[in-house]
């Protein structure tokens, strides 16, 4: 364990040159003495970096199918607990058109991989979208090249798509059937074709280690991501690892901590997962290097239908309460909801 002087002089490092290699990333992420030392310096970067205002993102959950059978997933394809929906093309066009009418700038479509939602119904759902004024984020999963060129022809701005991990033997024990290096491939097309690329890692995910995690965010810097999203692994009773050990809020909100450090521009949201395992988990995150927040705009039933892991936040409210909740956990904290589209401005 690297001595007091050595975690100090590493958090000012961080800071100043948001440069570390792996072993100062382990050595920070290892160290509960001086954490609120380093939570600080990672606020103090999301000020100066993407300022005081918190972008708002409204999350469409418009199909809970998936053909993937990932062990961590409640939406993984052998959980037959789950009660499976798919919403038609205007339904999702009116929630979009509700979600600009409550503020949001941009939505985030987001699905399991349901293959009903080929390239040509993704195509016009975008277009018809983009015609709403609205910014737009993909997140429906590992496809060919030329799909993500369609859907970034038709006007998708930004696509999402998390790694969860970059150690690629657990990442295939995790995700049977998947590559790990096609998952790569994935992320190298959607930058290529001049997505914003969104990333990320769940934490606390069994056989993970804080050499991987160091990993993780070594790889977020060395792809240039543009939004990383750092969650908790929350084991759901319906899929193969119920019984493992989660993640903890803390570890948690340190790497997310740690991304803003190294990548000091990148947007980073304030995940609905933190807030599962704290009440205060959102406002935290915000206060620990945070800047997005991704409140749930779908309507219905349907809420409490795409459950990726048990205690998710905010499913018997309607969009109109989480806008107006978030608005105000924003400003309570002294913060401002954004007006603009939050497109990520990189720093020289």
């Amino acid at each position: 364990m690297a001595d007091v002087c050595d975690i100090q002089a590493l958090i000012k490092k961080a800071e100043i040159t948001h440069e570390l290699t792996k072993c100062e990333i382990v050595a920070l992420l290892t160290d509960n003495q001086y954490e609120a030392d380093f939570f600080a310096a990672a606020d103090r970067v999301r000020r100066e970096y993407v300022g005081d205002e918190v972008h708002l993102r409204g999350l469409i959950e418009f199909s809970n199918i998936c053909k993937q059978n990932c062990l961590y997933c409640g939406l993984r394809r052998d959980n037959k607990k789950v009660d499976r929906y798919r919403l038609d093309t205007d339904t999702i066009i009116d929630f979009a058109g509700k979600a600009k009418s409550y503020g949001y700038r941009t939505v985030v479509l987001q699905s399991g991989e349901d293959e009903c939602f080929d390239v040509a119904t993704m195509v016009t759902i975008i277009k018809k979208i983009k015609e709403l004024g609205l910014a737009i984020t993909v997140s429906v999963g590992e496809k060919p090249r030329e799909v993500y060129q369609a859907y970034r022809e038709a006007g998708a701005d930004r696509y999402l798509l998390r790694i969860e991990t970059t150690d690629k033997e657990l990442y295939e024990k995790l995700d049977p059937g998947m590559s790990w290096d096609n998952r790569v491939r994935c992320l190298q097309d959607i930058k290529e074709l001049g997505f914003e690329l969104g990333t990320g890692c769940l934490v606390g995910i069994p056989g993970q280690t804080i050499e991987s995690l160091a990993d993780d965010i070594l790889f977020f810097k060395k792809m240039d991501a543009d939004m990383i999203g750092v969650g908790p692994f929350i084991p759901n009773p319906d899929t193969p690892l119920a019984a493992e050990t989660g993640g903890t809020f803390d570890l948690s909100t340190k790497v997310m901590a740690m991304t803003r450090l190294l990548l000091p521009d990148i947007n980073i949201p304030a995940t609905t997962a933190m807030e599962s395992l704290n009440p205060q988990g959102r406002v935290l995150a915000l206060q620990r290097g945070a800047n997005v927040v991704m409140p749930n705009v779908t309507e219905g039933e349907y809420r409490q239908m795409y459950l990726l892991y048990p205690g998710k936040i905010c499913i018997n409210d309607t969009p109109a309460h989480c806008r107006g909740c978030i608005t105000g956990k924003i400003q309570g904290i002294g913060r401002k909801v954004s007006e603009a589209y939050g497109f990520r401005k990189k720093h020289a």
